[in-house]
Formats: C-alpha cells, structure tokens, sequence
C-alpha cells in the first residue's frame, strides 16, 4: 500500500481502519479518527496531564494542536492522489478551558476548495455539544513536481 499513490480519503481512511499506522502526532496528542467523509472528519480527543501548563491547566497548544489537525485532514480528504497540503494559517479561539481527562469531540470541515488552497473550521466539543474551542484554517496545496 503506498499512500503516495492514494487520494487523501484513501489514505485517512486506510489508517482509520488500521492498513496504515497513524501519524505520531496522534501518540503525543490523543486523537483517534472517529469518522470522515470528504470534506469533513471527527476525531476523538483528551487532554492528560503531559497537556498542563505551568498552572496545571490544560495548554492552549492542544487545542491549537487538535484544530490544525481535524482542519488539515478535513481538506486531505478532498485531495487527490500525490497531492499534499501545509497550513498557511491558522486562526484559533479558546472559548472555555479544555478538560483535563475528558474525552472530547473534534469536528472540521472544508468551507472552500480551490486550485491553490483549502479552507476549513473545527470545533471542539463536548458529548453535550458544548464548545471549548473553534478555529479556522488555510491550506497551501502542494503538487508534485512533474519532470
């Protein structure tokens, strides 16, 4: 299985079922993808204790760390086979404090796909529906370079 010759659904959904290893970003921020479908993906999520800021909250960087992913592998899933992507930007709101321990629900969504860029919002969220944090993303598409 190469999954350079995979479009990004492919390839996303061959890890969710355990043909591809997960990236280890997902060992140092506990994310397990939940489900996709072009354009959209939820991933579960929960901050431990290697998560703490310096006053034993959790640090604004997981959910900084969790929106660039669910936005980033929401556009992956409408990208064909070779093509990558890298985030430009990225716009986060911490709109209460990330629970320590709790397993949260981490939802994106492309908003726009064009030639060039992706752009796509995630939100993380409670079983209850209540937000903890909402962000927005831009994504350069990468080519591969034809010789």
């Amino acid at each position: 299985m190469n999954p350079f010759k995979m479009t990004g659904f492919e390839l996303l959904s061959a890890m969710a079922e355990g043909k591809l290893p997960h990236p280890s970003i997902a060992d140092t921020m506990p994310m397990r993808l939940g489900s996709l479908t072009k354009g959209s993906i939820v991933f579960k999520v929960e901050a431990d204790k290697r998560h703490l800021n310096p006053l034993g909250g959790v640090h604004g960087g997981f959910a900084a760390t969790v929106i660039d992913s669910i936005t980033g592998c929401a556009v992956h899933t409408m990208l064909e086979a070779g093509v990558g992507y890298g985030t430009v930007d990225l716009n986060v709101k911490m709109i209460r404090p990330i629970p320590l321990g709790v397993e949260l629900i981490a939802e994106g969504k492309v908003i726009n796909i064009s030639k060039n860029f992706g752009i796509s919002e995630g939100t993380i969220k409670d079983a209850n529906g209540k937000i903890f944090a909402h962000g927005t993303a831009t994504c350069s598409l990468i080519y591969p370079k034809v010789s």
